[in-house]
Order: structure tokens, then sequence, then C-alpha cells
């Protein structure tokens, strides 16, 4: 049917981030290393980048 063609990988990046962030932040609240947050968080929006490119046009 109709295909919405403007893809705005920024905007893909943020809403990414930003929902890996916030289970990240809450896991680092109840003792997680910080360091292993971010990592966490970095590695998910890559992979929902990457996910996103590959099945969803």
């Amino acid at each position: 049917m109709y295909r919405n063609t403007t893809k705005d990988p920024v905007v893909a990046a943020v809403t990414a981030a930003i929902g890996a962030g916030t289970v990240a932040a809450i896991s680092v609240s109840r003792g997680q290393n910080l360091f292993v947050g971010i990592a966490v968080t970095i590695f998910a929006t890559v992979a929902a980048l990457v996910i996103d490119a590959l099945f969803f046009e």
C-alpha cells in the first residue's frame, strides 16, 4: 500500500539510544558497572540500526 520512503537514520538512532539507555540507566542504578551500561547502550543502538537497515526498507 503506502510506503514511507523518507527514513531518517538520525531519528532511528536517537529512538534506539533512548530505549536502550533507559534500560541501561535502570541497571546502573541497581549496581551494574557504568561502562557496561554504556557498552550495552551502544551495542543495542548499533544492532537496532543494522536490523532497521537490513529488514525494513
